[in-house]
């Protein structure tokens, strides 16, 4: 199927990208544990310094597989709207969040995890994006490489 839309420029896809990780709420999330189990489930998220800050039970796959990979694979929007991120994650403990961040994200989603020890925080650095609607996006769809923007 072609877009009969011109494809956005790199400027325009970044500027949209980053209009997404503040205004979207939920992402798809992709880890594997050590012995190679996949595991994608939609985790809520908030935009913060930088970073995608999400919260899940610490006995969940997702919370247990980001440990010893370090890596995981986030995607926002649907086939014909995509956002591909390659992430590195750490666990932080609600008590070590900053109130900032703690606050940012119970504003956004409207819950509070801090103060239940039975959740965990999921901070996910971006190292590679991706961003593409239709064929005509594909050939220069690489918008960030090693952490760094490519525009």
């Amino acid at each position: 199927m072609t877009n009969p839309e011109p494809a956005r420029s790199r400027e325009q896809r970044k500027q949209d990208v980053l209009d997404r990780f503040e205004k979207d709420e939920d992402a798809w999330v992709a880890t594997s544990s050590t012995d190679g189990v996949p595991t994608l489930v939609p985790l809520s998220f908030v935009w913060d310094d930088g970073t995608l800050l999400m919260a899940t039970r610490r006995t969940n796959p997702t919370a247990r597989n980001v440990t010893p990979a370090g890596q995981a694979r986030i995607s926002l929007g649907h086939t014909r709207d995509v956002v591909l991120v390659e992430a590195a994650v750490e666990v932080v403990e609600g008590a070590e969040l900053s109130v900032e961040s703690g606050d940012a994200f119970a504003t956004k989603l409207n819950w509070d995890p801090r103060g239940r020890t039975s959740w965990v925080y999921l901070r996910f650095t971006p190292f590679a994006v991706r961003a593409w609607r239709e064929e005509n996006e594909l050939a220069e769809r690489e918008l960030m490489s090693e952490g760094t923007w490519l525009i």
